[in-house]
């Protein structure tokens, strides 16, 4: 479980970095309650606090469910778009930080040649991608759900553990050196100890 949540959280964080660099207010705090959950089932796990697991593991479901819209976001699909400031709470006019600077993208400033335009006013052009922006998000977003789904899985499973430790427990009488099923016995009977060697 250790090694799976570190890889759960490098990918976070990974998702997190770029979504900084994207201002994407959005995606930003939901990768941040992501890596505090995946430290909290973590937690759960090692102590055996089986109500840290369980909150992981409806965190996990509204995780999928939220990646599940960003990628329905970036796909346009049902009267969605990607070009909406959605991601940024409508507070800034940033876009994925994969737009301009996704793998092959060539970026180039074009200044306008419009009179009456500010002359600081300028737009971007990018060409030639690999992949288009969106579905890199999309790409991202899918593991996220697929590794998201295999958490939830050993969630259950080590939830289904501890509960059955707790099941197998003799709570009376599990600590004592006697059955609750017979009494300890109320006269020990002494001998005396007789000494090996002379005493002078």
């Amino acid at each position: 479980m250790f090694c799976f949540c570190v890889f759960l959280q490098l990918a976070a964080l990974e998702r997190q970095i770029f979504d900084f660099l994207g201002f994407q207010w959005a995606p930003i705090l939901g990768n941040f309650l992501q890596i505090i959950v995946v430290i909290l089932g973590l937690f759960g796990t090692i102590q055996f606090r089986p109500r840290y697991i369980v909150v992981y593991t409806v965190w996990t479901a509204l995780w999928v469910t939220w990646n599940v819209f960003i990628i329905c976001f970036y796909l346009e699909v049902g009267g969605l778009s990607k070009e909406t400031d959605l991601m940024t709470f409508n507070i800034s006019m940033h876009r994925s930080w994969w737009r301009e600077h996704g793998p092959g993208c060539i970026r180039r400033v074009v200044r306008p040649s419009s009179p009456g335009i500010l002359e600081d006013y300028s737009y971007v052009s990018v060409t030639g991608c690999i992949i288009d922006f969106q579905y890199l998000e999309v790409i991202h977003s899918a593991i996220q759900i697929l590794l998201s789904l295999i958490g939830f899985v050993y969630a259950c499973y080590v939830i289904s553990i501890f509960m059955e430790e707790e099941d197998s427990f003799d709570f009376i009488g599990g600590l004592d050196t006697y059955s609750y099923r017979q009494p300890p016995q109320e006269h020990v009977e002494l001998k005396p100890v007789k000494p090996v060697g002379k005493v002078l």
